[in-house]
């Protein structure tokens, strides 16, 4: 019997996907595995992040006398070690496990103290697969979502310091960018914000808080809730910029897009508990929506423009340290900018994707020097901050730099002032004002 050659291709062919398939489908069936288990320990909680195959079924729950956390997961084995803790960690002693109904895994961690758990999946990235994490927040500790509402006075400036939050990008399961050399994002900007912070405190007129000071992931919104605790002046985030093209290099410096302050503002107004500060202490619970919407934009303009005047002269330092990659303030939708009542830039420190300039991310003198650019930039901020007047009167200011077409009359409307009170805060005789010219909003 003759065969001919193309139905022996064909046959062939057939069998090769056979075969493929019943391999995929082995895998697909196959046991699911735990195969990483790290830790990571911030000021207010424990983080663990079990790495897994494919994603599981899972339930949590907790133990008195003595304190433990169980951890059940469904048709899973373990394959990786468990982790030990110091003697001197708050809240965890160590990790156990045991197999379960003979297909499951329970994993028991004995504590030190009673614990709140969260627990959620995330899904692969550029850096992970599949992962499970596990939250533990101290019984006595704040949550981390917990609301807090603080009413914001006015600054007497001859009697308190002004407060700068510093925000080390990234951090813990987050590595950000890496270099080719395998430096890590979240290192070098922690590192850089740590100099700065040094630098901040030396500063007679001047206090650093550090949003993140070690090695541990914060939620985006959670830093603003952060900087506002702290009752900062002034929200400064730091990272060091990443690109497929190797030869982007130099730093950039970010304010808030006016997109991303529209969308942003809505997402504000929903959130009631937050609402309060927003503006300065005026409570929005009582307003309909039409108001609140113009109250959270008065905030938020106002803030806008003191973002950008701190942030042109953050850059304008930056370029005496080395290239800039922009020679503009850039503007885009960053969640860390987004506080209305709190001026905010993000620093772009250099290119973790540049050889060269990864190799600068790693050197601490230039770390040093970035970190001084960035304090002169911020001098320079707060000094247009002073008004000339009597001490009882010296009110932390709103600066503002005029743009062709403004006139006194619709400044001192868009800022919800008087044209007098303008006059007299920045020493003006006349209603002649120059493009560029800088001059203080009165609060």
């Amino acid at each position: 019997m003759r065969i001919s050659i193309k139905s022996c291709v064909v046959k062939m062919l057939f069998s090769a996907l056979l075969l493929l398939l019943n391999h995929q489908s082995v895998l697909a069936g196959g046991a699911k595995q735990v195969d990483s288990l790290r830790f990571w320990t911030a000021p207010d909680h424990t983080r663990l992040v079990l790495g897994i195959t494919l994603p599981i079924e899972h339930r949590v729950f907790t133990l008195d006398n003595p304190p433990r956390l169980v951890l059940d997961l469904d048709a899973v084995a373990l394959n990786t070690p468990m982790p030990t803790f110091s003697t001197d960690h708050q809240v965890v002693k160590q990790m156990r496990h045991a197999p379960r109904n003979k297909k499951d895994l329970r994993v028991v961690i004995d504590l030190k103290q009673g614990v709140t758990a969260k627990s959620f999946l995330l899904k692969p990235n550029a850096n992970y697969g599949h992962r499970l994490v596990v939250d533990l927040y101290p019984k006595k500790a704040r949550s981390a979502r917990t609301p807090v509402v603080i009413k914001k006075t006015a600054k007497i400036v001859t009697n308190k310091k002004w407060i700068v939050a510093i925000d080390a990008g990234h951090g813990g399961e987050d590595p950000g960018a890496k270099g080719s050399r395998g430096t890590r994002e979240k290192d070098v900007v922690l590192a850089i914000s740590k100099k700065l912070a040094a630098l901040i405190n030396q500063q007679s007129d001047m206090q650093a808080y550090l949003v993140r000071t070690g090695d541990y992931y914060i939620g985006l919104r959670q830093r603003m809730e952060k900087a506002r605790l702290a009752r900062a002046d002034l929200f400064v985030s730091i990272h060091a910029d990443a690109f497929k093209d190797q030869r982007a290099k130099g730093s950039s410096v970010y304010v808030l897009s006016n997109r991303g302050a529209s969308s942003e503002a809505a997402r504000w107004l929903a959130d009631s508990e937050n609402a309060a500060d927003l503006v300065g202490g005026v409570s929005l619970d009582d307003k309909d929506n039409v108001l609140a919407s113009v109250l959270l934009d008065l905030s938020q303009n106002a803030t806008k423009d003191a973002s950008a005047t701190v942030a042109a002269e953050v850059l304008k330092n930056l370029k005496g340290v080395g290239h800039v990659h922009k020679k503009r303030v850039q503007h885009a939708g960053f969640m860390v900018l987004k506080s209305p009542d709190i001026p905010s830039i993000l620093v772009e420190t250099a290119f973790i994707s540049n050889r060269q300039e990864e190799a600068k991310l790693r050197d601490t003198r230039h770390q040093a020097k970035t970190a001084s650019a960035i304090l002169r930039g911020i001098k320079s901020y707060f000094a247009q901050q002073h008004q000339h007047s009597t001490p009882a009167t010296r009110i932390a200011q709103t600066s503002y730099k005029i743009q062709k077409g403004d006139t006194l009359s619709a400044i001192a409307e868009r800022h919800r002032v008087s044209v007098s009170s303008l006059k007299k805060a920045n020493g003006i005789q006349s209603s002649r004002i120059k493009i560029g010219q800088v001059i203080q909003i009165p609060s």
